[in-house]
C-alpha cells in the first residue's frame, strides 16, 4: 500500500519500522516540527523524524494541518491509507478523508476505555489489570472511531516506560496485520458503555501524596516512570522515586518508620527501592542511605 505515516515520539518508531519491513511504500512521514532540546536548546528532530530520514523517506513537519496548501500537498500524495501513532496534531476532515481508506490510528488502550492523551499512565494509576492497543478508524471525535483490531496485555508490575515500549511493538505488528487484508478486519463501532478519558499528565501530579493508600502510591511511582517522575522532598531536596514496594506497616503518612526508608502512607507503607537525588544518577535505597541519612522519626514532604 501507499502509506502516509504520521507520528512523533519514540512510541511511534516501531510501527514505522514494521511498515517498512513489511514492504509497504511509505510515500511521506509527517511529524511535529523540531523542538529546542538539551543545554544548548538546539532544534532537535523528533524520534520519528530522525528514523524516517535514516530510512530515506521524505519528512514533512507543518506546524498544523489547517492551511489549505498543506492539505492539498497531503492529498496530492494519493495515499491508500494514513497510519497515525501519537502524532500530536489534530487532523482536519480534509486530511481524514484524503487517503483512499482513510486514516488508521494506533491507540495505546483498550477502547473505549482511556480515550485521550495519556492512556498508559492513566491505566496504571487506576489499577487496571489489562492494557493494550487498538487499531481504529479516525474520525472527528477524540478516539471515537470504529475499531478494527485489539492486542491485550496484562499490566502486572510494569512501569509506564516498559508498557509503552511493549505496546509500541505490539501496535506496529498489529497494524501490519490489519493492512495485510482490511476486509478481514472490518470496522466495528465502539460500545457506548465503558468510556473513560485519559487526561494529559500534569507535572503537579508527580508529587507523591502519602495520605493515599500505599498501593496507590506504588502505582503512581510506576505510572510516572520515566516521566515526569514521582517525587517527594526531604529537608528541601527533591528525590525521584523510580521503583518502590508496598509493605503492610502502619504509621503516620509521610513519616520515616525505620532507618531503611520505609515511609508511612494513609494505609500501609511504601519502601522506595530505586531512587534519584536531584542532579544525581539513579541508585538503590541502600546506596543512597550509605551516604545520606534519613533516620526513623523524620518526615518527608509529598
Amino acid at each position: 500500500m501507499r502509506i502516509i505515516y504520521m507520528g512523533t515520539p519514540d512510541f511511534a518508531v516501531p510501527a514505522l519500522n514494521a511498515l517498512g519491513q513489511a514492504g509497504h511504500e511509505i510515500v511521506a512521514v509527517y511529524s511535529q516540527p523540531p523542538r529546542p532540546a538539551g543545554r544548548g536548546k538546539a532544534l532537535r528532530p523528533s524520534p520519528v523524524h530522525q528514523r524516517a530520514e535514516a530510512m530515506g523517506i521524505d519528512v514533512r513537519t507543518p506546524m498544523n494541518l489547517k492551511d489549505a496548501s498543506v492539505q492539498e500537498a497531503f492529498a496530492a500524495l494519493k495515499a491508500d491509507v494514513a497510519v497515525v501513532a501519537a502524532y500530536g496534531l489534530i487532523l482536519p476532515s480534509a486530511v481524514l478523508e484524503a487517503p483512499r481508506f482513510g486514516c488508521l490510528n494506533i491507540h495505546a488502550s483498550l477502547l473505549p476505555r482511556w480515550r485521550g492523551a495519556a492512556p498508559i499512565q492513566r491505566a496504571i494509576l487506576a489499577g487496571d489489570n489489562l492494557s493494550g492497543v487498538t487499531i481504529m478508524d479516525m474520525e472527528a471525535g477524540l478516539d471515537t472511531g470504529p475499531m478494527r483490531a485489539k492486542h491485550v496485555t496484562p499490566i502486572e508490575d510494569k512501569t509506564a516506560g516498559a508498557l509503552t515500549e511493549e505496546l509500541a511493538q505490539a501496535g506496529g505488528a498489529l497494524m501490519v496485520e490489519v493492512l495485510d487484508d482490511l476486509s478481514l478486519h472490518p470496522p466495528v463501532a465502539q460500545p457506548e458503555d465503558g468510556v473513560t478519558y485519559a487526561a494529559k499528565i500534569d507535572k503537579t501530579e508527580a508529587r507523591i501524596d502519602f495520605a493515599q493508600d500505599a498501593h496507590r502510591v506504588e502505582r503512581q511511582v510506576r505510572a510516572f516512570n520515566p516521566f515526569p517522575g514521582a517525587f517527594f522532598e526531604y529537608h528541601g531536596e527533591r528525590f525521584r522515586v523510580l521503583a518502590a514496594q508496598v509493605e503492610e506497616h502502619d504509621g503516620a503518612a509521610g513519616a520515616l518508620l525505620d532507618n531503611s526508608l520505609l515511609i508511612g502512607c494513609g494505609h500501609g507503607a511504601i519502601r522506595p527501592t530505586l531512587i534519584q537525588r536531584a542532579g544525581k544518577g539513579a541508585m538503590s535505597a541502600g546506596e543512597l542511605l550509605r551516604g545520606f541519612e534519613m533516620p526513623a522519626g523524620g518526615r518527608v514532604d509529598g
